[in-house]
């Protein structure tokens, strides 16, 4: 292998933080005045002049070049012939230019000194670890996939925000339009490595200011699940950021606005049994009970622990489910005494099933009430082909819909719509 020393024209990529030139090691300030050529982005290029004075000992400037514009500095460099450095925040080969000088020059040439990158000090000025974090970039980026990652309920996510379109504003705007802005801590971490860095944990209610340094990230971290304060939450039409969720299965649950047609498709009467088959958190059946206490819920969901999850989300929505069965759901229906009224429903929303889906149905029909309703989601053309053919031979009235949801989220200049998967729901009613 060819060792640095011998390696004709070498590009030393060296890694600053907010602190600049003072806090890197000595053997790469010495690599720095050893120099004649140096780029670097202007709001660092600036300081040169002044450090090189105090630490070079009388030796000349080096010729200086504004890095910010990658293509210039490109050609730039293929023009040199002689050791040069460039200069970048963090780790350049993290979300710097890295990745733009190996794609450009000839990869013997460059030798990348990497500083501590800005995640790796946010996690360490919070005081927390950070192996299980997901991160994100808004530099020029399509923000969207931040709300992509929000419906996954990360258990701490690093957002390397864009000031020019608002930064930590921006990341506020998107967690409210999630519905999850009571759900994280929201830090601020501004010039990470500056003598006058700043770390602030902001709560819901305190406001950004227009004082941000454009050197700054968010980190939010998700905060344990607190009950909710029932009175304060509407009939139905839940936000979906109140409900507790399986932590390996953060945000699959039926959204908001599919919750809102489901509930509507169900007609709801007075009194009666409402099954929610495959009900995941409960999020249908419970506000079904919020509009019609007098109902009696049976929840039955296989995944292990969702019998206590649909409990805890009872109590929250001051609802109280007949019964709730943690099982699979043709085990349970096919295991159920037929004596008690529980198990004879006036509505039933099967939500799930997988391949055991037609059998579930076929169950459901069998045990329904005269005049009763079944309502479904579905994600899939084939599922829809296949259960309408059951519901079409059993005599019922048949209908499908389809729903398109599109969530605003915000622009530096406006909103723009994000589409939600669009989900089909098929209803039956028996008469």
């Amino acid at each position: 292998m060819q060792s640095n020393n011998n390696i004709p024209n070498p590009i030393h990529v060296i890694g600053t933080n907010a602190a600049g030139l003072e806090r890197i090691p000595l053997f790469l300030q010495e690599l720095i005045l050893s120099t004649q050529k140096l780029a670097a982005p202007k709001r660092l290029l600036a300081t040169i002049p002044q450090w090189w004075q105090n630490s070079s000992h009388g030796k000349p400037l080096p010729e200086l070049f504004a890095s910010d514009k990658p293509k210039e500095l490109i050609a730039w460099l293929n023009n040199q012939n002689c050791q040069t450095i460039v200069l970048a925040s963090g780790d350049p080969l993290w979300f710097g230019i890295g990745r733009c000088l190996i794609e450009s020059l000839p990869a013997q040439r460059l030798m990348f000194h990497p500083s501590t990158s800005s995640l790796q000090l946010a996690f360490a000025r919070i005081g927390r670890s950070w192996q299980d974090a997901t991160w994100i970039s808004l530099h020029g980026r399509d923000p969207s996939p931040l709300a992509k990652q929000l419906q996954k309920r990360p258990k701490a996510i690093a957002i390397l925000t864009d000031p020019s379109r608002g930064g930590a504003k921006e990341v506020r705007q998107y967690l409210r339009s999630s519905g999850l802005e009571a759900s994280y801590q929201f830090w601020v971490c501004e010039r990470l490595g500056h003598p006058k860095e700043r770390i602030e944990l902001l709560m819901p209610e305190d406001e950004l200011g227009n004082e941000l340094h454009p050197l700054h990230l968010v980190i939010l971290i998700a905060k344990k699940a607190q009950a909710p304060i029932s009175t304060n939450l509407p009939l139905f039409g839940i936000e979906d950021g109140v409900y507790l969720q399986h932590d390996d299965r953060p945000g699959l649950m039926t959204k908001r606005e599919i919750r809102i047609q489901l509930i509507a498709d169900l007609e709801l009467p007075e009194r009666g049994v409402i099954w929610d088959i495959c009900a995941g958190v409960g999020s249908v059946g419970l506000e079904a009970l919020r509009i019609r206490p007098k109902l009696q819920l049976l929840a039955i969901e296989k995944r292990l622990g969702s019998g206590q999850l649909i409990e805890e989300n009872a109590k929250n929505l001051l609802v109280e489910p007949h019964t709730i069965i943690e099982s699979e759901a043709l085990t349970a229906l096919n295991e159920m005494d037929m004596k008690e009224e529980i198990y004879s429903p006036d509505r039933v929303i099967l939500g799930g099933g997988g391949l055991h889906r037609k059998k579930l149905l076929k169950v459901i029909i069998k045990r329904l009430k005269a005049r009763g309703i079944v309502v479904i989601p579905l994600v899939t053309l084939e599922a829809v082909s296949e259960l309408i053919t059951i519901i079409q031979k059993s005599g019922a009235r048949l209908s499908v819909s389809q729903h398109q949801v599109s969530r605003g989220v915000p622009l530096p200049y406006g909103t723009r719509l994000a589409p939600m998967n669009p989900v089909f729901i098929v209803k039956g009613i028996f008469l």
